[in-house]
């Protein structure tokens, strides 16, 4: 948190500060609206202060997160987040400016939206000894609703793969994370904030496309991880990648193996039988899971 709180405005670092010093609840989310109170989001509930947020305070804190060079920070701007030390990320919107079709720059800014990163390390170790087999990963699809713990999960389980499981007789995997958004590694200048083991190679900013065939060209892993997974240039990579001997661990939105089938692309990683396993977590219980399918040709 103190991370996040240096690239704050000053006053309204001040009043957050003030606050956090009243109450003991982990914060999740930091938003600040044009013209509008500080809002500070827990677990449980959404706490308004009195503080109005200032045209001025708001641009303040959007050239820190820029640190004063909006430029350098364009295509992210771009694509509306961007992460900062720790791993954060902060949400933008504002008045869109488009080029033929395309997103060019975000101007006139009205929110900002401070994401706390949180890792949660061993979460996957519930589901590890599934994805083993042999001393073998499976190529796995792990399914939920948003906000379910799906992408926590992975990043766990990236951690597990490049460090290695002796328990279940894995040595540590070479593996390629495409972190299109920033959430599994959040790379700030290059360097992962969040622990991805020892053997992991991060692309980010870049489409799950492109960044899977870079991968199995120029770093050989042996696994490929992505996140959200639904297109069918997703599927494409996955399959160029599956036929070059790596294996695959993926995340996609559903909250059942029916859901995965109405997906025509993934349902034909199903049907070619290039997905063996198949884990839905619950909806009701933050990463807990729900159900488990073990997928042969029949």
């Amino acid at each position: 948190m103190d991370v996040v709180l240096e690239y704050l405005a000053k006053e309204i670092k001040l009043e957050i500060q003030k606050y956090i010093k009243s109450f003991n609840e982990n914060i999740e989310e930091i938003r600040l609206r044009n013209n509008r109170p500080i809002v500070i989001r827990t677990s449980f509930r959404n706490i308004i202060l009195e503080h109005i947020v200032k045209t001025e305070e708001l641009l303040e804190t959007f050239q820190n997160i820029c640190e004063h060079s909006i430029y350098s920070y364009q295509k992210q701007i771009c694509e509306g987040f961007i992460t900062i030390k720790g791993g954060h990320r902060v949400g933008i919107t504002g008045n869109c400016a488009i080029e033929d079709g395309k997103i060019i720059n975000i101007n006139y800014i009205s929110s900002l939206n401070f994401r706390i990163a949180k890792e949660k390390k061993g979460c996957s170790n519930k589901i590890i000894n599934y994805i083993i087999n042999n001393g073998e990963i499976l190529n796995t699809l792990i399914i939920s609703r948003p906000g379910c713990g799906k992408t926590t999960m992975l990043r766990d389980l990236v951690r597990n793969i490049s460090s290695g499981v002796s328990q279940y007789n894995l040595n540590p995997k070479t593996c390629g994370v495409v972190d299109e958004r920033g959430e599994i590694a959040s790379m700030y200048k290059g360097i992962p904030q969040n622990d991805v083991g020892i053997l992991s190679d991060v692309i980010d900013n870049v489409s799950k496309y492109d960044g899977m065939k870079m991968l199995v060209r120029s770093m050989a892993p042996d696994v490929i991880i992505c996140d959200e997974i639904g297109s069918k240039e997703d599927v494409e990579a996955i399959e160029y990648a599956m036929c070059s001997g790596v294996k695959g661990i993926f995340t996609a939105h559903g909250n059942s193996l029916e859901d995965l089938l109405n997906n025509s692309e993934i349902r034909s990683l199903i049907e070619k039988h290039l997905i063996k396993l198949v884990i839905v977590l619950d909806e009701k219980k933050l990463g807990e899971i729900k159900n488990i399918y073990k997928l042969d040709k029949e």
